[in-house]
């Protein structure tokens, strides 16, 4: 990535903006910004120039207006193929090899917080995999995830969410999403088509059973989590539900409705499905038991991933499959091939055993707790109002705004913080009328540094007021 370094002239009419797109254009048709090289994100750029992030967005704004330069979601700024008559592109000799040269350019548009996670840790643990059980790496992984890993998660989800279970019931996949086409599966083989989510709801999950031919019933989310009083009756079917942490609205379902949506399950023959992300990471108060733990009829399958307690990029989750259902698992599991790294399993197996997944799990307890009141008190203001949250990875904020909620995520995302509307699609995917007025955002501060978060509201809203 080339450094930009445009001579500002302070005392020149021409506006700042367009001080800094003339050097930036004439960089890349004199070829010192080759076609393909990335810019420094808008963030990174106005602290190294001293200019505000509304002048350098403006620039960036008209390069990409005039093709000199063009965006990716989620990645950044790159420089298009502009040539001008005559020109002859000359190929640069790679310096490094392709994975230094991503980790250079890696400069990250997105905050990251390496106080999140004990690599060290994680290190030993490999090492002991390559050096002590080798030979293991040299077959395939059990369809249904390797059997020291499921031991652990086993006694983990008993100690931790109080859920009961065995290994043998513990399907291991790469995501939540990849397990969830399993379910589909299984649940076709009972006999089941119908399924009702939450609305709002984890799109991806919801667009998976759709593909698959499901009907779809969207329920509304209330204060105590999804509206049990509107699910289907007679007729066999299963519901799609996030009882400890609502993604889009924050609700935790009461230990009364849990018993309520339990019996619902019972009488109607039905199956609940429980995604229980993000359920360790509780502030305040105890946690409320797993509907899993509650459950005495077998009518709960529980799933849990490792991305929000590890890191994003490892794709490790689990589903806790009651015993009828995990008896039709054992009859099409050999049908598909372990998804999941044996490598990752193995090493988590070892993770959790030293006892250093529970560890960090209190680190990130503490942390956490600290970063959410933090962005709490920056974000209580007279244009934006914080809806308080006692646990998960986000914040929910209410808007006074005029600007749409793609306008405001966008404008979060330029600043390098993770932002979507609290609403999701259900509604049109299933034909009803989308909620119309102002939409809350939701808004990721885990991976914020807890000293930076001040400033980054403040760059936030001031954006926002622009």
């Amino acid at each position: 990535m080339k450094a930009i370094i445009p001579n500002i002239d302070e005392t020149s009419k021409r506006p700042y903006y367009l001080q800094l797109y003339d050097y930036i254009k004439n960089a890349i048709l004199s070829g010192e910004i080759s076609t393909g090289e990335k810019l420094p994100s808008l963030r990174s750029l106005s602290k190294s120039l001293g200019l505000s992030m509304t002048t350098v967005e403006l620039a960036y704004s008209q390069l990409t207006v005039e093709g000199y330069i063009y965006s990716r979601p989620q990645s950044g700024y790159y420089a298009d193929n502009v040539r001008t008559p005559g020109t002859v592109p000359v190929l640069k000799k790679m310096d490094s090899s392709p994975l230094d040269q991503t980790l250079e350019a890696q400069e990250p548009e997105f905050y990251y917080d390496p106080d999140c996670f004990d690599f060290n840790k994680w290190k030993k643990c490999v090492n002991k995999v390559i050096t002590e059980y080798s030979p293991l790496l040299f077959f395939e992984s059990d369809p249904q995830g390797e059997k020291a890993l499921r031991y652990e998660i086993a006694k983990y989800l008993y100690q931790s969410r109080g859920v009961s279970c065995t290994s043998s019931q513990i399907v291991i996949g790469a995501g939540t999403q990849q397990l969830t086409n399993q379910l589909t599966n299984i649940l076709k083989a009972m006999s089941i088509d119908h399924i009702a989510v939450e609305d709002p709801g984890y799109i991806p999950v919801i667009n998976i059973f759709r593909d698959r031919g499901f009907a779809i019933t969207p329920v509304k989310v209330g204060k105590e989590g999804i509206r049990i009083e509107k699910l289907p009756s007679n007729i066999r079917s299963a519901v799609y539900v996030s009882p400890s942490n609502q993604v889009l609205t924050g609700a935790v379902m009461p230990i009364g409705r849990r018993y309520e949506l339990l019996d619902w399950a019972f009488q109607n023959n039905s199956i609940i499905m429980e995604d229980d992300y993000d359920s360790e990471l509780r502030y305040f108060g105890k946690p409320i038991p797993a509907l899993q733990g509650l459950d005495t009829k077998g009518s709960v399958v529980y799933l849990g991933s490792f991305s929000a307690t590890l890191f994003p990029s490892i794709k490790i989750s689990y589903m806790v499959l009651p015993p009828a259902m995990s008896e039709v698992f054992q009859k099409i599991r050999d049908d598909y091939t372990q998804t999941c790294s044996k490598m990752e399993q193995l090493t988590l197996a070892l993770f959790m055993e030293k006892g250093f997944y529970q560890t960090n799990i209190k680190k990130l307890r503490s942390l956490y707790a600290q970063k959410l009141q933090t962005i709490l008190r920056c974000l209580k203001t007279d244009f934006t109002d914080p809806i308080n949250t006692a646990s998960g990875l986000t914040v929910i904020v209410r808007m006074n705004s005029k600007k749409n909620a793609d306008t405001l995520c966008a404008e979060a995302r330029s600043l390098g913080i993770t932002a979507f509307p609290a609403v999701s699609p259900v509604s049109v995917n299933t034909g009803r009328k989308a909620p119309s007025g102002p939409v809350p955002l939701v808004l990721y501060y885990n991976q914020i540094p807890l000293k930076d978060i001040p400033e980054a509201v403040r760059e936030l809203l001031e954006n926002w007021r622009a």
